[in-house]
């Protein structure tokens, strides 16, 4: 019978450790309860109208409508070959060297299955995003973690993991800035990673999804600017979160013509690529005006810093993210104790607040819980007074 069967991949996954939170929440709004909802990164700002305007127009061409291409059209492909050029100075074959995603979590799990043999060792970052990890998992692969901050403990981790791990490691993990942690590499670790990689024969990828949400922090660097990156790395970006398109699913990634064709090849196989019109939107947004991108930065810049303000008044101190749209919080210290899943089931309950918990992004993140800024400073501040009954009643 089959419900007695067991199959292999889905028994490496655990349940999603979301999954709770989701669930507390949505019975609390059937009751009626008006959850302010800081757990899920999903951009609330309107896509710019320049970028709906060119679907809009594109959809009602009959052509656009016919099987698009997995590789991503030539179009957007060029645009953000432009994009590379213009914002890191890095020179992009956009046949070669380009390769549209289905936003860049698709794009970094379809690498996983593309360049993964059973039993390979990939080194993730503890805490991180989940598809860093379970990407490889679905793979077939072994996870060895990493420290996710860029610094020596990183470099250290990677000598110990060369070491010691057998097989040697296939790949290495970047995600800078850090979703969940909001952490930034400077150029100069980049070049620390890429000098190391180069060594022991390890590949390179690279979240870069953030790359234009920062703040004091200045522009973040790509890996491949790094010289020799291009011989080992491959870098994800995203609209998700640059120009408010997370629905839209569009990405691309980008980096060593070897790693790219082999990410083509499986997505050959799997998808004829997003929409066409989702896609000439997308390079329209990457060719046209960019001041809704200083618009979208300076919104998240202003949430960020009233949630720090007011949640630290109300006695939750919340430290200042220098990049990202989310706060790393670590639990307030008399709840410590509780890990931060509990602690996150208990701020649905009694402070009408649903956060996503750290231990959602590795064990190492179980002393913090992550906070997006996808709510309006009004609902943010509701969120601080939420809190502060809580505490102080608690």
């Amino acid at each position: 019978m089959i419900k007695d069967r067991q199959f292999h991949r889905i028994k490496r996954l655990p349940p999603y450790v979301f999954q709770p939170i989701s669930e507390l929440r949505n019975k609390a709004r059937a009751r009626g309860i008006d959850i302010i909802d800081l757990a899920m990164g999903n951009p609330d700002p309107a896509t710019p109208k320049h970028i709906s305007d060119k679907l809009v127009e594109t959809v009602y061409r009959p052509k656009t409508n016919r099987y698009s291409t997995s590789r991503g059209i030539p179009g957007l492909r060029k645009a953000q070959a432009k994009y590379y050029a213009d914002r890191f100075g890095v020179k992009l074959d956009p046949d070669t060297q380009v390769v549209a995603a289905l936003g860049s979590k698709e794009g970094f799990a379809n690498m996983a299955q593309a360049i993964t043999e059973p039993g390979d060792v990939i080194l993730s970052p503890n805490p991180s995003y989940p598809i860093h990890a379970f990407g490889f998992l679905m793979a077939g692969g072994v996870i060895r973690q990493i420290p996710a901050t860029p610094d020596d403990n990183f470099m250290i981790a990677l000598d110990r993991a060369v070491k010691y791990s057998v097989p040697k490691p296939l790949a290495v993990v970047l995600n800078y800035p850090s979703n969940p942690t909001a952490c930034v590499a400077s150029l100069d670790f980049y070049r620390e990673v890429v000098k190391f990689t180069r060594k022991h024969d390890l590949i390179i990828l690279s979240d870069l999804a953030y790359s234009e949400i920062y703040f004091e922090c200045g522009p973040p660097p790509s890996v491949l600017q790094v010289e020799g990156a291009m011989d080992v790395a491959v870098e994800f970006t995203s609209h998700s979160k640059t120009y408010s398109m997370p629905g839209w699913r569009m990405g691309c990634a980008v980096g060593n013509e070897q790693l790219i064709a082999a990410l083509a090849r499986v997505k050959s196989y799997l998808d004829y690529g997003a929409y066409t019109p989702i896609q000439v939107a997308a390079a329209a947004a990457l060719n046209g005006p960019q001041e809704c991108v200083e618009e979208v930065r300076q919104l998240y810049k202003s949430r960020r810093d009233v949630m720090v303000e007011s949640f630290g008044n109300a006695g939750w101190e919340i430290p200042s993210p220098p990049a990202t749209m989310f706060a790393w919080a670590p639990l307030p210290e008399k709840f410590a104790h509780l890990g931060s899943m509990e602690f996150a089931k208990l701020l649905i309950e009694k402070a009408d607040l649903a956060v996503a918990p750290g231990v959602g992004f590795g064990e190492y993140g179980d002393e913090h819980i992550r906070l997006a800024f996808v709510e309006n400073e009004q609902r943010i501040r509701q969120a601080a007074r939420n809190v502060r009954r809580f505490l102080e009643n608690y």
